[in-house]
């Protein structure tokens, strides 16, 4: 099962909800498929930051969306000297059928 990540305004959507008594702890967890350590830590952030917690978060999607990129244009560069070798390989090959005998 791949790591989910939440992003800042939904862990503020869902430690608001907490601190000011909107839902309840387990709440929150089950509609939400969270485990309650990770809410509890997420509250103790918000307490000791307030609205400025996980703004620091931010960069890393950039820095995620930077490495992506790169991935899918190492991805692309393969995928078409793959093409081109192929493409070789099947001209060759066709030359070699259609030539006369």
């Amino acid at each position: 099962m791949p790591k989910r990540t939440f992003d800042r305004e939904f862990k503020l959507q869902i430690t608001r909800q907490l601190v000011t008594g909107q839902k309840r702890l387990s709440q929150l967890c089950r509609e939400h498929n969270l485990c309650a350590s990770l809410v509890r830590h997420w509250k103790q952030q918000y307490e000791s930051q307030g609205e400025n917690a996980w703004l620091d978060q931010e960069p890393h999607v950039n820095q995620d969306k930077d490495a992506r990129i790169a991935a899918l244009e190492a991805a692309l560069g393969r995928a078409h000297l793959e093409n081109e070798f192929l493409r070789d390989a099947f001209s060759k090959i066709s030359k070699k059928h259609l030539a006369p005998r």
